[in-house]
């Protein structure tokens, strides 16, 4: 472990503590005051929150225009994770789909919206490229739910941004609870080749049985989840040794150039080893982590340099172009990677990154708090756990 790492993880500014589930000591990253987050407060014990923060202004509500796009556009994201040549050419007749919680009534029309804004080709209900179920994959669809609608728009936005000519499957759960969420889960795996999920929960004994790992167990279907918003520590279902956990970056990209200027670890990226989770045969090169290590690979989250949403659903009385952040932009950014690759039956689980590391770019700055190994908390050469292997550079890692 380096000197300089450590001494990093040690000196991270601006933390605060909090206890999560086992009685481990977590930090958690002050957010900057101009972003909350979207589905605040702990989620309740057998229940999922959404990871994603929004930027609001001096009087705590979202930052909302009508017509200004504000944040990185489906191009920037592209243009900074080289997806551009594979997100004109690839992606027919694959399918992601997006896994949450309740409803978005206006999820389809949402959608029309951020693509034509976008450059990116039509993906309506009426050609079959979009399709919105409940969690057992019938009309009937949740309840409305005005924070989770805005992680479905942010879910649907960035799998188009990425892959502009994937079919989308949105999959809505009953509830937040583990138990509707896994029935979604199921479904869609079953109808698609990539998952995407952007919500967790602190870690629990009984995550690796059926009932909860079993869900998730899904050999050539690529599952991605977001790492989580709090800094160092582990979230499930990020944990499970059958996803692809996906952590989070603050990207400094030049649109008018053309340039990824840098790319650093995001201070609210979760990471860590897992209480519970036994180790993946394909993280046995992690030394600090003798169980399953968080994250595999990440993409952008901070909020500061967030992605724009398109969401009419009212939130916090606000509606129109938000900009926003969180490990859950992270988790379908990856999805879409994924999907440009048209890899998924060829990947077990979380593995495929680990073996083609040069097809990314490795994030060797920045930190998400203090941990007893600084690979753990700290980004650096190689591995480690707020940034995984690093973010896409083509499709060649998926």
């Amino acid at each position: 472990m380096r000197i300089g790492r450590l001494l990093a993880a040690v000196t991270a500014s601006a933390l605060t503590f909090t206890s999560l589930a086992g009685g481990v000591s977590a930090a958690v990253p002050r957010q900057a005051s101009n972003a909350v987050p979207v589905c605040p407060g702990p989620a309740q014990a057998g229940s999922a929150r959404c990871h994603s923060y929004v930027v609001v202004g001096a009087n705590g509500k979202p930052i909302v225009t009508n017509t200004t796009v504000n944040g990185y556009r489906a191009a920037d994201l592209e243009g900074a994770y080289g997806l551009v040549a594979a997100a004109a050419a690839a992606g027919a007749g694959v399918t992601i789909a997006i896994v949450d919680a309740y409803n978005d009534p206006n999820a389809a029309k949402d959608l029309a919206v951020y693509r034509s804004t976008m450059g990116l080709p039509p993906c309506g209900s009426a050609g079959g490229c979009f399709r919105q179920v409940g969690q057992n994959g019938g009309s009937k669809l949740p309840r409305t739910n005005s924070g989770w609608a805005l992680e479905i728009s942010l879910d649907l936005d960035m799998a188009s941004a990425i892959c502009p000519n994937c079919a989308l499957l949105l999959v809505e759960a009953s509830s937040n609870s583990f138990a509707d969420l896994g029935a979604a889960e199921d479904y869609a795996a079953a109808h698609a080749s990539v998952v995407s999920n952007s919500w967790g929960a602190s870690e629990f004994s009984g995550e690796t049985g059926g009932a909860y790992d079993g869900h998730f167990d899904h050999p050539g279907v690529v599952i991605t989840v977001s790492s989580g918003d709090n800094g160092y520590g582990v979230e499930y279902p990020a944990a499970s040794q059958y996803v692809t956990a996906v952590g989070g970056t603050t990207l400094d990209w030049d649109a008018a150039s053309k340039t990824r200027v840098s790319e650093t670890a995001w201070s609210g990226a979760g990471s860590g080893c897992s209480a519970y989770e036994a180790k993946p045969a394909w993280q046995s090169g992690i030394a600090d982590c003798p169980r399953r290590a968080v994250t595999d690979v990440s993409a952008v989250a901070d909020p500061n340099t967030g992605v724009a949403v398109y969401d009419t659903v009212r939130y916090n009385g606000q509606s129109g172009w938000f900009k926003v952040g969180g490990t859950s932009a992270a988790a379908p950014i990856v999805a879409g990677a994924y999907a440009l690759a048209g890899n998924a039956s060829a990947v077990t689980f979380g593995s495929y990154p680990y073996s083609h590391t040069s097809a990314l770019n490795d994030i060797t700055s920045g930190s998400n708090g203090s941990c007893g190994g600084a690979d753990l908390c700290t980004a650096g050469t190689g591995w480690d756990g707020p940034t995984g292997n690093g973010t896409p550079n083509g499709t060649g890692a998926f």
